[in-house]
């Protein structure tokens, strides 16, 4: 018997896999199909990400990096191209003030930067299968083309029953991690609580060669927001999420159209926002997407998930279902706050547009948050940073 069945080897998912794994548990980790495909997933994201990935990953992973974000109250049409800032990270009009198109004053950019890299742009289906293969190293067993069919829980263990490819296996373990995305089955299976709300995402790439270093954030879209990535030489990724609805799709070929580009590599998800009370049973527990451990406003997950699988595997006990609380408290200790003020920060995308302006003109310039921790807001750097302004 297994100490551990993952489902899902997504970057939660592998990221426990391999601290379990060092930590001497037995674990058997599966994924439906091949490891990092299809691709759901922006992949922007903090310098932090470096701190999860083995040894070499960021010469093997690396796209481009970004210093900064220009943010937009109107579409791409009427903006001036190029980057807003002059003499290294300085606006482009005098004062601070933001540009604003004569074609429509809709269009005004606010720019956020640092003289530092703020984040990098990787290779999304390359880091899923490092960080799966780092688990194998550190002895899990991961199987690819292996979807999960039927979880059952039981006083001492639980049951697994998988499909792959010589048919349906059943396997046991003393606990289960569902690390299987925002339509979790594992969560499913056992009735746990749902996340509390659920966005349709949209990403498509283009085949422009774009090295510069911000990204482009128009508060465009119900609820949300729609984005332009600079990738470097693998392109450039645009998209936008918004609450589930029949024009997500119509919505984001008009933004690509303004922008004047077709797209291609096209895929869809749920994103999912708002962890549910618990996120723990008698022997299983939700990591990563499954659990809603993303943050409210980008909707990224990936840091929060692998922060929170470092939490599963350092305080659970598969031998000991108590302990279940245990990773409930640690994870949330970390992240609930975050989350939180994740939640304060989108209520923000819906503000009316005279008040959207006046705080991004307010804050625009020199930052000193982190991209990840919306506490940092409170921070010293950014306080000196809005002195500085």
């Amino acid at each position: 018997m297994y100490d551990f069945v993952v489902v899902g080897c997504g970057p939660a998912g592998s990221r426990f896999a391999r601290r379990a794994a060092e930590r001497g548990r037995d674990v058997l980790a599966f994924e439906q199909g091949e490891i990092g495909k299809p691709l759901a997933c922006s992949g922007h994201v903090s310098t932090d990400i470096w701190d999860y990935t083995p040894e070499g990953a960021r010469d093997r992973l690396l796209q481009n990096v970004v210093y900064g974000a220009r943010f937009h109250l109107g579409g791409p049409r009427g903006d001036p191209p190029g980057d807003p800032r002059r003499n290294g990270h300085a606006a482009s009009v005098a004062d601070g003030d933001a540009r604003t198109s004569s074609a429509d004053a809709r269009t005004t950019t606010y720019p956020f930067y640092k003289d530092e890299q703020v984040s990098n742009v990787i290779d999304r289906v390359g880091l899923d299968k490092e960080l799966a293969d780092a688990a194998r190293e550190a002895g899990a067993d991961v199987r690819e083309n292996h979807t999960v069919v039927g979880v059952e829980e039981r006083p001492d263990r639980v049951r697994v029953e998988v499909k792959g490819p010589d048919g349906v296996e059943t396997h046991e373990a003393r606990m289960v991690a569902g690390c299987d995305g925002p339509k979790s089955r594992v969560r499913r299976e056992l009735d746990m609580p749902e996340p509390d709300e659920l966005l349709h995402g949209v990403l498509g790439f283009s085949d422009e060669d774009d090295d510069t270093d911000f990204v482009d954030v128009h508060l465009t879209v119900p609820d949300f927001f729609a984005w332009r990535i600079p990738r470097g030489d693998a392109g450039v990724e645009y998209g936008l999420a918004t609450p589930p609805s029949a024009d997500v799709r119509e919505r984001f070929d008009r933004f690509t159209a303004d922008y004047g580009v077709e797209t291609d590599h096209r895929c869809s998800g749920l994103i999912p926002v708002g962890p549910p009370e618990s996120v723990t049973s008698e022997r299983a527990f939700l990591i990563g997407d499954a659990a809603a451990q993303t943050k409210p406003f980008t909707g990224g997950g990936i840091l929060y998930g692998m922060t929170a699988a470092n939490h599963a595997a350092s305080e659970i006990d598969p031998r000991r279902p108590g302990s279940l609380a245990d990773y409930e408290d640690a994870w949330r200790d970390d992240l609930e706050r975050e989350i939180e003020l994740g939640h304060w920060l989108r209520r923000a995308y819906s503000l009316p547009e005279p008040v959207q302006r006046a705080g991004l003109r307010a804050l625009s310039g020199e930052i000193g948050v982190h991209m990840d921790r919306p506490t940092s807001l409170f921070s010293v750097d950014q306080l000196k940073s809005l002195l500085r302004g």
